[in-house]
């Protein structure tokens, strides 16, 4: 699965395909992105208009309300294995969905409290945060300054998740940037994303799939240089050693390594 992950709302059919078509994997929103009188005809859609199950994952709300065992008995009638539990909080009620690979979404205080716990449950797949609905469920505002930039919480929240997914050795995705016509801003978070760990990041619009999979594909020269560096650590044939008046020690080629299986060589 690629790294730009598109969300569609499951009660809009007609762009379901158009959104597998433009994205490397397609997140079909049973939650936020469908209105409450929606839901019961967005569920009838789901079943009726199949996607590849291998790059198509279902958003379904979370686990605390009546809506997810609705939620659930629909996805029981597709062929939908990967899902994507909103507001993920209870490693006991993840784990209770052995049938699905599960995409944790902690986006609340005790979701991203409970991360590390999430990680190491064996049907969880990845982790996924998001800034809105951790700031809600503090009491809080807005999750950016006005410059676009996030504040010290959401930072601290997008953090403890990366390493609760390292940590258990799961894929962590990072969230949605928000303001649609700000390809430059989506730029520089994308491509922090990839430099952090993140594996994958998700989005809102079409539109935006093109700069994440660019922030996450290695230039030819990164390419050229991680080359180059492996040759050189080949040729040296220590664990330790000198390279362009810089030190070269284990991380520094694992971080080479990860830019040549970025680009596919």
């Amino acid at each position: 699965m690629g790294p730009a992950l598109l969300f569609a709302p499951a009660d809009r059919p007609e762009r379901y395909l158009k959104a597998a078509e433009r994205s490397d994997a397609v997140i079909l929103d049973l939650e936020d992105a469908v209105a409450p009188d929606a839901k019961a005809q967005a569920r009838e859609h789901l079943v009726a208009n199949p996607l590849d199950p291998a790059t198509t994952m279902v958003r379904v709300n979370a686990l605390s309300t009546a809506e997810s065992t609705l939620d659930l008995a629909a996805l029981a009638r597709t062929r939908y294995r990967t899902i994507m539990v909103a507001k993920a909080e209870d490693p006991g009620a993840i784990a209770a969905l052995a049938d699905y690979n599960v995409v944790a979404l902690c986006e609340t205080a005790a979701g991203i409290m409970a991360a590390a716990e999430l990680a190491k449950l064996p049907n969880v797949v990845a982790l996924m945060w998001g800034a809105e609905d951790l700031v809600a469920s503090l009491g809080g505002t807005s999750s950016r300054f006005a410059d676009g930039s996030y504040r010290a919480i959401a930072t601290h929240a997008r953090s403890l998740m990366l390493l609760a997914a390292g940590a258990g050795g799961k894929t962590a995705i990072d969230s949605i940037y928000a303001d649609i016509p700000d390809l430059p801003g989506l730029a520089e978070e994308s491509e922090d994303a990839v430099a952090s760990g993140f594996g994958a990041k998700a989005c809102i619009h079409p539109s935006q799939v093109a700069v994440i999979r660019e922030s996450y594909r290695p230039s030819d020269v990164d390419v050229a240089a991680a080359t180059q560096l492996l040759a050189a650590a080949s040729a040296a044939g220590t664990g330790v050693f000198a390279y362009q008046g810089k030190m070269v020690d284990g991380p520094i080629l694992k971080h080479a390594q990860e830019t040549l299986r970025r680009a596919g060589v």
